[in-house]
């Protein structure tokens, strides 16, 4: 009997300590539980991303952005193409977070022809198209069967279009969309000649064609000035600002709304200013 009386003390001290150190376990793991919580919730709230942009002026302008982005607390890094058509695809594939190089025609034909899921966020600028010649100073001067260059991808080449038959060296047809393309034309009086050139390519043949229709940005990378510019398209309601964009899905995210305030602000429009020295215009 004593032996059993020794025992029962001994055993439900057992127990005690057992059920003692579970409880301990436990609330341990829900502390450290606890303290992992936050970090997801972080990695929902990005403070960190990597913005595409195209090489060149807009470096500098994303200098600017980043430094006040800085200041929010926000961390860009800014990835840099030399083509139109890398930027979205690395968005698309979560290589980077967001881009900002494009207007909406050309989007709407990336997504219609690529099935990309990206959206618009924040205006940046716009750069009036042009058409440009260093051999004539006037579009009236354009001899018949001149050749002229124009844009390659579908939304730049009907927007190049539209400048040519602005100054009446063509005309399209009748209900022709912002797509236009050579087959598009309805009157030729002149006789002139289309050589589809890519965007990038354009500009740097200026020379050894009559003239171009140039991007501007590209124009300024190829050394074109404004006195080599014969002719430019409307800026009044004109469909072509550029913007940052992001995955569709993330476009309410909080950083997007840094980022895009961290763009549209008067320090960035005054290197903007100096940059395109009036090509370009603050667009939001």
């Amino acid at each position: 009997m004593s032996d059993f009386r020794n025992t029962v003390p001994a055993l439900l001290a057992s127990t005690f300590n057992r059920r003692v150190g579970l409880a301990v376990l436990f609330a341990s793991a829900v502390a450290i539980t606890g303290l992992v919580a936050p970090k997801e919730s972080f990695a929902e709230d990005k403070k960190s991303i990597k913005v595409g942009i195209i090489s060149g002026e807009d470096e500098d302008v994303w200098r600017v952005v980043t430094a006040q982005a800085a200041e929010k607390g926000l961390k860009i890094e800014t990835v840099v193409f030399n083509d139109y058509t890398q930027p979205n695809e690395a968005l698309e594939r979560g290589e980077i977070d967001a881009n900002a190089f494009q207007h909406q025609p050309y989007l709407d034909n990336q997504i219609k022809t690529q099935g990309y899921h990206i959206v618009r966020v924040g205006y940046t600028g716009v750069w009036p198209i042009g058409l440009y010649s260093k051999k004539y100073t006037k579009v009236a001067d354009l001899p018949e069967g001149a050749v002229i260059g124009v844009p390659n991808d579908p939304s730049n080449e009907g927007r190049a279009l539209r400048v040519l038959q602005n100054e009446g060296v063509i005309k399209l047809k009748d209900g022709t969309g912002i797509l236009a393309t050579t087959a598009d034309i309805a009157e030729n009086a002149k006789k002139v000649v289309i050589k589809e050139l890519d965007a990038g390519i354009v500009g740097r043949s200026v020379e050894d064609l009559d003239a171009a229709v140039v991007n501007t940005d590209w124009a300024l990378k190829s050394g074109l000035t404004p006195e080599n510019r014969i002719a430019q398209e409307p800026i009044a309601d004109n469909p072509y600002r550029n913007f940052i964009a992001v995955k569709a899905g993330s476009e309410n995210e909080p950083w997007v709304k840094t980022l895009v305030a961290s763009y549209q602000n008067d320090k960035v429009k005054a290197e903007f200013d100096k940059v395109y020295k009036g090509t370009g215009l603050s667009a939001y």
